[in-house]
C-alpha cells in the first residue's frame, strides 16, 4: 500500500487549494451548456448514453447531465479551462447550501478530557459541513463511483467536490499500481467542498453474518482515517460516515458500535490529537442505530 509521504506531494496535500470566484447567476445556464459540450466532443457523452440505454432520453435536466457526465468519465486529465470553469459553477452552487459549522453542534459529553466530549452525532448531508477533514466510503478502486445519478455518499462527495478530486484519486491510484485494500486510507484535499481534506477509506462487504474479521475490518477503516488526518495540516475536527452500511450490506446497529468503540479507544489514547470527531448519519434508520449504540455504551 503507498504511504501517505510517497503521494503527499504528488497531489499537493500541503498547498490549499484557492477557489475562483462563483460563476454569476446570468451565466450559470451557458456555463452548464458549455462544460457538457466540451464532454460531448472528447467522447464521455457517447458512453453515458450507452450507460443509460433507454433512460438517456429521460435526462431533461441540463445540470443533472452535466453531473452524470463527470460520473461516468475516467480520472483523465480535463482541460485546466474547465477545470476552472466548473470551479466557478461548484462554487456557486455550494454558496446555495446551508453549510454547518462544527462548533455549532452538541458534543455527546461534557466532562473534560472524555471521549464523550469530543464527538457528536449529525443527521444530515456530510458535503455541507464545514471540518477540516470529512471520511468517504470509497470502493476499491479509490476513484469514485462510476454509476450516474447513484445515491452513494461516494457520487455525492465527487459531485460536490468536483473532477479535481478523482484526478488526484488517480494519480494516487497510477502510483500504488492495485486497489486500494480494506481498512486503509488515503487522503486528499476536498476542493469546492466547504472541508479541507476527503479521507478515502474502503470498508468491508458483508455478505450474510457479521464476524470477527468483519468487525476489525472496519475498525480499521477508522482508525486509519484518525491516523491519517493527524498528519495533515491543522486537522482538529473530522467527520466519519456510516463505512459499509450501504450496498457494502453492514448490518447499521453492529457497524454503528463498532465506530463509536473503535473512535473511543482512539481518542483515549490519543489525548488532544483531534477537538472533534463527528460521527455523520443520514438517514433516519442510521441516527437510531447510533442512539441505541450509545444507550449500551459503544462509546465508553
Amino acid at each position: 500500500m503507498l504511504a501517505l509521504e510517497a503521494y503527499r506531494a504528488l497531489v499537493s496535500l500541503d498547498t490549499p487549494f484557492t477557489p475562483p470566484s462563483p460563476a454569476p447567476a446570468e451565466e450559470h445556464p451557458a456555463l452548464v451548456r458549455d462544460l457538457s459540450e466540451q464532454l460531448r466532443s472528447d467522447g464521455t457523452e457517447a458512453r453515458l448514453r450507452e450507460e443509460l440505454g433507454a433512460r438517456a432520453s429521460q435526462a431533461t435536466d441540463a445540470r443533472a447531465w452535466l453531473r452524470a457526465l463527470l460520473t461516468v468519465r475516467g480520472p483523465r486529465p480535463l482541460p485546466e479551462d474547465f477545470l476552472l470553469n466548473m470551479d466557478r459553477l461548484l462554487q456557486k452552487e455550494r454558496r446555495t447550501r446551508p453549510e454547518v459549522a462544527p462548533d455549532s453542534l452538541p458534543r455527546l459529553g461534557s466532562i473534560p478530557g472524555t471521549a464523550a466530549a469530543h464527538c457528536a452525532v449529525w443527521q444530515g448531508d456530510i458535503t455541507t459541513l464545514a471540518v477540516d477533514a470529512i471520511v468517504n466510503a470509497a470502493n476499491a478502486e479509490l476513484l469514485g463511483c462510476f454509476r450516474p445519478f447513484h445515491p452513494c455518499i461516494d457520487n455525492a462527495i465527487h459531485v460536490a467536490a468536483g473532477p479535481r478530486l478523482r484526478e488526484d484519486c488517480g494519480r494516487i491510484m497510477r502510483a500504488q499500481g492495485r486497489p486500494e485494500p480494506t481498512g486503509h486510507a488515503k487522503a486528499t484535499r476536498a476542493y469546492n467542498l466547504p472541508s479541507r481534506y476527503v479521507l478515502h477509506t474502503v470498508g468491508p462487504i458483508v455478505r450474510g453474518a457479521v464476524g470477527p474479521e468483519h468487525e476489525e475490518a472496519l475498525a480499521s477503516c477508522y482508525r486509519a482515517s484518525l491516523d491519517v488526518a493527524t498528519r495533515l495540516q491543522g486537522v482538529r475536527s473530522v467527520a466519519v460516515c456510516a463505512i459499509s452500511t450501504g450496498v457494502f450490506g453492514y448490518p447499521k446497529g453492529p457497524a454503528a458500535r463498532v465506530a463509536l468503540r473503535t473512535v473511543g479507544t482512539w481518542l483515549r489514547e490519543h489525548p488532544g490529537a483531534l477537538d472533534l470527531v463527528l460521527f455523520n448519519v443520514f438517514g433516519d434508520e442510521d441516527r437510531e442505530a447510533y442512539s441505541a449504540a450509545l444507550r449500551e455504551g459503544a462509546l465508553g
